[in-house]
């Protein structure tokens, strides 16, 4: 059985048409003009610093604006990403949002002990130390827990799925190279969610999702430094197919890139001529 539905497939082909042609529109309008001189290049200024003098010397102004695309398109791909991740949950499961504010009174103090866990995984992870399991620190969070210190507190997840049998599942959708300090901000998020639903695992499951995996099929494929460094990565961080299987079933990856493809295909020599030529 397919994980996508011809309705669904049909729902996600448009939403990817019209995310092109946005991004397509907001491009292909774009002056950019070839220097005459280096003279003439050097006396210009930009208040967003994106002067590149030997680039643009070098460069025919339609790839530069093709390439500005591009670098716009990756910026944004998460947005689709996340989209379309919901409109393929809709189909199998009890509940699924995006931007789901996850919301409840807590003690300052546990608000204040997820900081605490992530700066000693952190400095574990500086020593190469022994680091605390993700279970161990959402304990710890929970544990911290008062009840003379209440305030409300809302932290925002990527993307909410509850399962039909009422596990919640938060997702923080990411890009598969992150900064540590990207790593350690969503570390923390993560305790939080847990935090605010007062449940550990498996009530709850919270993770990172990595869309796709840049080194290969596997997760043990996977090599970045820094996300395997600075997140319990085999215990909080899901990549590729792990994610689009609990998303959609065993073949929801290969079915949505199916769509991308058949959308790249449709679009390609549109995108060409609106960039480069102006058509």
């Amino acid at each position: 059985m397919a994980a996508i539905s011809l309705n669904t497939h049909v729902a996600i082909k448009g939403y990817l048409e019209g995310f092109i042609q946005g991004l397509i529109d907001e491009y292909k309008g774009r002056k950019i003009l070839k220097p005459n001189s280096a003279v003439e290049y050097l006396s210009r200024y930009s208040s967003n610093g994106e002067l590149k003098p030997f680039q643009a010397a070098l460069i025919p102004p339609e790839l530069i604006r093709i390439n500005q695309f591009e670098r716009g398109l990756s910026t944004r791909l998460g947005n689709s990403l996340e989209e379309c991740a919901r409109l393929i949950a809709l189909e199998h499961h009890q509940d699924v949002r995006r931007g789901y504010d996850v919301k409840a009174e807590v003690s300052n103090a546990a608000f204040a002990e997820a900081e605490l866990q992530k700066q000693n995984y952190e400095s574990a992870a500086k020593k190469e130390q022994a680091k605390p399991t993700f279970e161990q620190m959402i304990t710890a969070v929970l544990n911290a827990r008062r009840t003379d210190d209440l305030k409300t507190k809302v932290v925002r997840a990527d993307l909410y799925i509850m399962e039909k049998d009422g596990t919640e599942l938060l997702f923080e959708i990411k890009a598969p190279k992150p900064n540590k300090g990207q790593c350690l901000e969503v570390l923390q998020r993560l305790l939080r969610f847990h935090l605010l639903r007062g449940v550990n695992r498996p009530q709850l499951q919270a993770y990172y999702a990595m869309p796709y995996n840049p080194y290969g099929v596997t997760k043990a494929d996977y090599k970045w430094t820094q996300a395997k460094s600075y997140l319990p990565f085999e215990e909080a961080v899901i990549i590729g197919n792990e994610f689009w299987n609990i998303v959609g079933g065993a073949t929801a990856y290969e079915e949505l890139l199916e769509i991308y493809l058949e959308v790249g295909r449709d679009k390609s020599k549109y995108m060409l001529d609106a960039l480069a030529f102006g058509f």
